[in-house]
């Protein structure tokens, strides 16, 4: 944006030989009032322009909520410090000077992009996985006994992978499959999951359909697909004991061998309808005990690492669990 049309003319073919759609205005309002029509990826203003100077622009655009995160480019005359410590002022990050540099010009237009999407990717991501857990939540709800669950077992179980160095990715699907494990508990009855005493078989059976069902619900969610062996296989133990599949050792996913850890831990330190709360020290040596039976004794030397490094008890207290 700027009100000298040669100056405009050139930023547009500039930027539309590279590939971009501009859109013109010869000062504030005009732009605004193009802006509410098409809301654009990038904003280049110059500062000094008739009516709405580039300031008012710019606080006008940040006073949107729907354009506050528009990278914003300034156009300034060459070592013109006054203009950049006003613009710093209002919270503006980049410049551009008279005359306009061509490489400069597109490296600068490309890397706010390239930030921006970046952020924007990582805004949609955040907010994704707390409708995620939103959803979760709902099924946990119906338990009162149940409440935090989600977030617990996901604390835990990334704070036992970054005792084992996971990379990003995998801490990322590991998330995911912490979020989403018993989602699958959406389809087994209230008298099952409050019931106030031990299972008979066939509730048993019943129960331990919810993995199954719960990776059905997401295998065909591209986002999801990775975190489904951690859904099916979380209640799946060492020895070959578990369920759905019956799987041992290594042949379970990595992920679901360490969800499992986080699952039971929180299980055996929180209320439920049919037991008391134990003890955070008394969970532990459950844990500790059931190596190699239930558990990956690698995984359980990695959860005792977490243990003394104060990473549980830390979880644990914020939900207001001791002991």
């Amino acid at each position: 944006m700027d009100d000298n049309a040669f100056f405009r003319v050139g930023l547009r073919e500039i930027l539309r030989a590279e590939g971009y759609t501009v859109i013109e205005a010869q000062n504030g309002e005009e732009a605004l009032r193009k802006m509410r029509a098409t809301t654009p990826d990038l904003i280049i203003s110059d500062i000094n322009m008739p009516g709405m100077d580039g300031y008012a622009f710019y606080q006008a655009v940040r006073a949107d909520s729907h354009w506050v995160g528009i990278p914003f480019i300034f156009l300034t005359a060459y070592n013109n410090q006054n203009d950049i410590i006003a613009g710093k002022k209002l919270g503006v990050e980049d410049y551009l000077t008279k005359p306009i540099d061509y490489n400069e010009l597109v490296s600068t237009v490309q890397a706010k992009l390239m930030r921006f999407r970046e952020l924007r990717a990582a805004q949609l991501q955040q907010a994704y996985e707390a409708s995620l857990t939103m959803l979760a939540n709902a099924i946990e709800v119906r338990d009162s006994y149940t409440r935090g669950h989600v977030e617990r077992v996901t604390a835990y179980a990334l704070a036992i992978a970054r005792r084992m160095k996971w990379n990003q990715a995998a801490l990322n699907t590991l998330r995911l499959g912490a979020i989403l494990h018993d989602i699958g508990k959406i389809q087994i009855r209230d008298e099952i999951l409050l019931k106030n005493g031990p299972l008979s078989n066939d509730e048993r059976r019943e129960m331990a359909q919810h993995p199954l069902i719960g990776a059905r619900m997401v295998e065909r969610i591209p986002y999801l697909s990775e975190c489904v062996p951690i859904i099916r296989h979380h209640h799946e133990r060492w020895d070959g004991s578990g369920y759905p599949d019956g799987l041992s050792g290594v042949d379970i996913p990595a992920g679901a061998r360490l969800l499992s850890i986080a699952d039971s831990f929180d299980a055996i330190t929180t209320t439920r309808s049919y037991r008391q709360a134990r003890a955070l020290e008394s969970g532990k040596a459950e844990i500790l005990r059931a190596a190699g039976t239930m558990y990956d004794p690698d995984m359980v030397g990695a959860f005792l690492e977490a243990w003394r490094q104060g990473d549980i008890h830390h979880i644990a207290e914020m939900w207001g669990l001791h002991g």
